[in-house]
């Protein structure tokens, strides 16, 4: 008779299960730092413009090199965490991102801004696929939805609160310095608060992943017909997230509406709605499946996209509570089942998805910026409305069962 113990792997976690909430909540925070950090520039690009005598158009690079740096970096973060683990690789990018956050503050001109930027996106790199597949490894496929759910959560969270900070920081301080060391100092509690909270992965094996290894995983998620289609989904709905909030503003800025720039700027508060239906979406996924939550969330995005074309203000921003609705229930609920599909090499996956949702972001906000200035905001309109068609189109043979 054998002597040796088998060793046997710990069972997935299950809402309700005491290690269930550590995870969730590690998670959030590690959310909430990454979109707080991604985009803390944005509100200030006006500060940028009278600081360093570039153009607005300049200033904005402060965003786009950091975006696209993530999707630059997501693949090889997720290489780095079958090698080294899940968390050590979620805290190492975090660590990172924080530094060069508070060295973007310094930066003495704005060459060096945009350096420190493109850096502190690909240390952002590591989180969100990582997570991600951390959470695909840890948690039940069952109860993956809510999970998955919350972790968006922390990213709507971080995108508005984020902003509103930095916004208020820099009013306050009359320096866009403070407000951007600010939210990293902010971060830097979230990364403590994630590093004590946060478990250790029980059920992901880190083991040496060669080049050709990653590739592999790569062309098997790419063949795989059911992965093509949620890696579109992540780019066709945040194509249309991206572009109702890039252009909205022109048009509550211009006439009819004519609204003050301080009251248009606090239209990313409507970021708060997808907190609670990120959540919500998941869990509803869980338990009537992902297709028809899908489906739905992009006929909802579409009705509100349809509603930004009334001539009234109140049903303008009701429509763009629709739209952030319908795109944080896809998001996550599309996210939790590619880490369901995939049965190898899932930070690869997730990475792709991820990929293919920062190509969208970049995509969707130029291709709604030249149907704007091609025909103004009823062609950016329609261009969303042809975006949320095709979610249908690619959802629609899918079986979520």
């Amino acid at each position: 008779m054998s002597t040796s113990l088998e060793r046997t792997e710990p069972a997935a976690l299950r809402r309700g299960d005491p290690g269930f909430r550590p995870v969730a909540v590690g998670l959030f925070f590690a959310g909430f730092t990454t979109f707080a950090l991604l985009y803390a520039t944005q509100p200030l690009l006006p500060a940028l413009v009278d600081a360093y005598g570039i153009t607005p158009g300049t200033a904005s690079l402060s965003v786009s090199v950091s975006t696209a740096a993530v999707a630059v970096g997501i693949i090889p973060a997720s290489a780095l965490s079958e090698r080294w683990g899940r968390r050590p690789v979620m805290l190492g990018s975090l660590v990172a991102a924080v530094a060069l956050g508070l060295g973007a503050a310094l930066a003495p001109d704005f060459g060096l801004l945009l350096v420190l930027r493109a850096l502190e996106g690909l240390a952002l790199a590591g989180l969100p696929a990582v997570g991600m597949a951390y959470l695909a490894d840890e948690i039940d496929g069952g109860h993956l939805g809510g999970a998955m759910g919350l972790y968006v959560a922390g990213n709507s969270v971080g995108g508005f609160g984020g902003r509103i900070l930095v916004s208020a920081l820099a009013d306050l301080t009359g320096s866009w310095r403070w407000a951007l060391a600010g939210i990293a100092l902010l971060s830097a509690a979230c990364l403590v608060a994630f590093a004590l909270v946060l478990p250790a992965s029980r059920r992901s094996r880190p083991a040496p992943v060669g080049v050709g290894a990653l590739l592999r995983d790569v062309g098997a998620h790419l063949r795989d017909p059911v992965m093509r289609r949620l890696f579109a989904v992540g780019l066709l709905v945040m194509g249309v997230f991206v572009c109702a909030y890039n252009y909205v503003t022109f048009l509550l800025l211009g006439p009819p509406f004519a609204l003050p720039p301080l009251v248009v700027g606090f239209v990313f508060v409507l970021y708060a709605v997808g907190t609670a239906t990120s959540a919500r979406a998941g869990r509803l996924a869980d338990r009537v499946g992902a297709r028809p939550v899908l489906i739905g969330a992009a006929g909802v995005a579409a009705i509100g996209a349809a509603a930004m074309l009334m001539s009234w203000v109140a049903v303008v921003i009701a429509g763009l509570v629709l739209l952030t609705v319908g795109f944080f229930a896809a998001h996550p609920v599309a996210s939790a089942w590619v880490g369901r599909r995939a049965e190898h090499g899932r930070a690869v996956a997730s990475g792709l998805y991820l990929a293919a949702f920062y190509v969208g972001s970049s995509v969707g906000g130029t291709l709604g910026g030249v149907a704007y200035g091609l025909a103004g905001w009823p062609a950016t309109v329609g261009f969303m409305a042809v975006l949320l068609a095709l979610t249908v189109a690619v959802v629609w043979p899918l079986r979520s069962r």
